[in-house]
């Protein structure tokens, strides 16, 4: 089965914010900041409710039998609906095992919201059976199917108390963990024009997810040690062979951590 690994970078969506809770007439910037207040005013912390959240990154790490490929969905300039659109369309042509961290705790839901709002189809992701019956016992939708796997809440044992943060758990590891950004800068990145700078950012996270899978895959034995190692290679010869600045910054941190 193809292997796809993903992670997704939001922003507020202060058109939906200003429709919600009547900012009309407010700027970008004091949108954002009543937004924000009405939040912290509601559980104390200015992290907006998921439907709140408008996408603006997907990064994907894909492994199939082709070798394998990390990159960012869509063009600089894609709307958040092509975005959206793209990674859907990608359950639906190649029905990949996706792999994430916390994705069933926000970019799933995320992503399921957003393409409401747009009316985005996805119809191979909501199977459940009805129609391919090899869907009835491993969907997307189920929380212990592995069609869609949560690393976080898997290795939590679906204690919430036991989640961990990827950074942490990829330095751990011995991997770069973040680098360069971090969720809570990715709206000052965004007015700032730099979706560039979040696009490599969102790509390197993704990059430490698959890691951290590897080692999973390990760890249960579904690959042994020599395996290990050729994936970690073929992920090294990778991004050697792309060249991009981000990827050579992560593979000097990668390097460094290994010396």
């Amino acid at each position: 089965m193809n292997v796809l690994v993903f992670d997704i970078e939001t922003i507020p969506d202060l058109d939906g914010g200003r429709r919600l809770y009547d900012l009309h007439g407010l700027d970008d910037k004091d949108t954002a900041s009543a937004l924000f207040n009405l939040r912290r005013q509601e559980n104390g912390s200015e992290f907006l409710r998921l439907h709140l959240h408008r996408v603006v990154a997907i990064s994907v790490v894909l492994r199939s039998t082709q070798g394998i490929k990390v990159w960012s969905l869509g063009d600089e300039d894609a709307d958040e609906k092509e975005l959206i659109e793209r990674f859907y369309d990608g359950i639906e042509r190649f029905t990949p095992q996706i792999v994430s961290w916390n994705g069933g705790g926000f970019d799933l839901p995320v992503l399921n919201y957003r393409a409401l709002k747009h009316g985005v189809v996805a119809r191979r992701f909501w199977e459940t059976g009805n129609e391919d019956t090899s869907f009835r016992f491993n969907n997307y939708l189920s929380r212990f199917h592995q069609r869609h796997l949560d690393l976080m809440e898997q290795l939590a044992m679906f204690n919430n108390r036991a989640n961990a943060p990827l950074d942490q758990i990829a330095t751990l590891l011995g991997f770069p963990g973040k680098m360069g950004m971090s969720g809570a800068k990715v709206f000052d990145a965004f007015q700032d024009g730099d979706l560039k700078g979040i696009r490599d950012y969102c790509e390197t996270d993704v990059l430490n997810t698959w890691l951290v899978f590897l080692r999973f895959q390990l760890m249960r034995g579904e690959i042994d040690a020599t395996g290990y190692q050729a994936e970690l290679d073929l992920l090294r010869d990778h991004l050697r062979q792309e060249g991009h600045p981000h990827f050579t910054a992560f593979l000097e941190a990668w390097e460094s951590v290994d010396s």
